[in-house]
C-alpha cells in the first residue's frame, strides 16, 4: 500500500501523488483542512476529543507524514524515524465510530480539493485501508 504512494517521479515515469496534487503547497493545505474540518464538523466531535489542543503540532506532523506518504519529502521519518502509525496510535482507543469520523473529514477534503477524479478515486481507497487497518478494539 504504502509503496504505491510513494512512487517517485522517474525519468519518463509517473508522478508521484505528491507532485500530482501539486507539491508542498497542496500537501499543507489538504493536511490543514483536515483539521478545520474535524474541528468544525460537529460529527468529529469524538475524533476532536482525543487529539491534544492546541493542534500545531499535530498539523505540522500529519503534513510531514503526508509528504512522504504521498512520495514527495520523507519530513516525517528525518524527525521521527519510521511513522509505525499502528503503533503509534495504540494507546488511543480507535473503534470503527473513530475511524468513520476520521474518513468522514478525509472524504470532505479530498472532495474540496483534489478535482482529478481518478486520483480522488485512489486517495480515498488509499486512506479507507489505512484507516481501517488503524482500528484497535472491537
Amino acid at each position: 500500500m504504502l509503496n504505491f504512494l510513494r512512487s517517485s517521479k522517474k525519468a519518463n515515469g509517473p508522478q508521484s501523488i505528491y507532485d500530482q496534487l501539486g507539491g508542498e503547497v497542496a500537501v499543507r493545505a489538504i493536511a490543514e483542512r483536515f483539521y478545520d474540518v474535524m474541528e468544525s464538523d460537529p460529527r468529529a466531535k469524538d475524533l476532536l476529543a482525543i487529539h491534544p489542543q492546541p493542534m500545531h503540532g499535530i498539523r505540522q506532523k500529519f503534513f510531514e507524514f503526508l509528504s512522504g506518504w504521498f512520495g514527495g519529502p520523507a519530513l516525517f521519518e528525518r524527525k521521527y524515524g519510521h511513522p509505525r502509525l499502528r503503533a503509534r496510535h495504540l494507546p488511543f482507543t480507535i473503534d470503527v465510530k473513530l475511524r468513520d469520523q476520521w474518513l468522514l473529514c478525509m472524504y470532505q477534503v479530498l472532495d474540496e480539493q483534489v478535482s482529478e477524479p481518478l486520483l480522488k478515486m485512489q486517495l480515498r481507497s488509499q486512506f479507507t485501508q489505512l484507516a481501517h487497518h488503524m482500528i484497535n478494539t472491537g
